[in-house]
């Protein structure tokens, strides 16, 4: 038996609508004209996911500069059939791969829907932490509330010192 073929390919104007309807299967909510249009401009962090030349999974991602410099996974999802061959954690090492050779990251986060159990323990095992829950965060789909999971590439800074160094010892 051969092994399967799994790479990850640029999304361009010639396959995007395989994006879209990849996004409508896979995901509850559904993506305006302008996600489609900055996927299109995001290179390396936004990438088609195949197994043996089908695409099965993609990975969008943007870069937050709201707190720090953040690597926010807007999506990252795979068909139902295709899950538990590797596509998703080739995927997340993709992005993590490109956060740290890049090297000017403090963390990677996503927000997860509170009931899905199997994407929380996912992301768990790269060392995706709980962080912070967002009441409402999801229109139109239950439950409305998400986790945002977070994994640190650098400690905390708070007024310029690392958060595990302020305490101080007597």
């Amino acid at each position: 038996m051969t092994r399967a073929k799994l790479e990850l390919g640029e999304i361009t104007h010639h396959n995007i609508k395989q994006l879209k309807r990849l996004n409508t299967v896979v995901f509850p909510v559904s993506y305006n004209e302008k996600f489609y249009k900055d996927v299109l401009e995001a290179g390396e962090l936004a990438k088609l996911a195949y197994y043996n030349d089908i695409v099965v999974g993609a990975v969008c991602c943007r870069i937050d500069q709201e707190v720090g410099r953040r690597l926010y996974i807007m999506t990252l999802g795979c068909l139902s059939q295709y899950r538990r061959l590797g596509i998703g954690s080739m995927m997340v090492e993709h992005v993590l791969n490109y956060v740290e050779n890049d090297g000017t990251f403090d963390s990677v986060y996503l927000h997860v829907q509170l009931n899905n159990d199997s994407a929380i323990k996912f992301y768990k095992k790269f060392g995706f932490e709980i962080v912070e829950t967002k009441e409402h965060y999801y229109k139109r789909i239950e439950p409305a509330d998400a986790y945002v999971l977070e994994k640190r590439l650098r400690p905390k800074t708070i007024n310029g010192k690392n958060e595990h160094h302020t305490l101080k010892k007597d």
